[in-house]
């Protein structure tokens, strides 16, 4: 009977503390709910994946960043983005995309140009694969030197995205 008793007691203690931690415990974080997209959309989406080869890929996304994660949970995503403010001449900074591109489709007629003011700095070319459903590419511009500069993607003449960043 007194072992029973002990084993009922050690049941309720234990039963109680980890209530208590429970409760004690920081709640977690509500996750920031997503937007669901219409039904129309997602049967686009699908229909452009898996039977828009040729068609040429579509630009989500894209903006200029100093760091691009290579491991974790961000990894291939943009975790530093040029600010306002723009940036010190020579600063590392890289071109991140976000593509959508038919599957199985390559594309290499897409460009990122940099201009400062008027003038043609560089032109890179940029290739892209129909592998899944998002085609991340980071494309490394110079910015060597204090002005105006203008960022632009482009397909053929073109022009996907322009984006200005001042260089100090």
């Amino acid at each position: 009977m007194k072992k029973l008793l002990t084993r009922s007691l050690v049941c309720a203690v234990l039963g109680m503390s980890t209530l208590a931690v429970a409760q004690d415990a920081a709640p977690e974080a509500p996750k920031e709910p997503v937007k669901a997209p219409s039904a129309d959309a997602v049967r686009d989406t699908w229909n452009y994946f898996y039977k828009g080869q040729g068609q040429g890929p579509v630009l989500v996304e894209a903006k200029l960043c100093t760091e691009v994660a290579k491991e974790g949970p961000n990894k291939y995503e943009c975790t530093a983005e040029v600010g306002a403010e723009g940036v010190k001449a020579n600063t590392s900074v890289m071109l991140w995309q976000a593509y959508l591109v038919p599957q199985g489709d390559s594309v290499e007629d897409v460009m990122v140009q940099t201009k400062q003011g008027t003038v043609v700095r560089e032109t890179k070319d940029v290739k892209l694969k129909g592998d899944g459903w998002r085609a991340r590419q980071w494309t490394g511009v110079r910015l060597n030197k204090p002005g105006n500069w203008t960022v632009t993607v482009m397909r053929g003449d073109q022009v996907l995205k322009e984006l200005q960043v001042k260089v100090q």
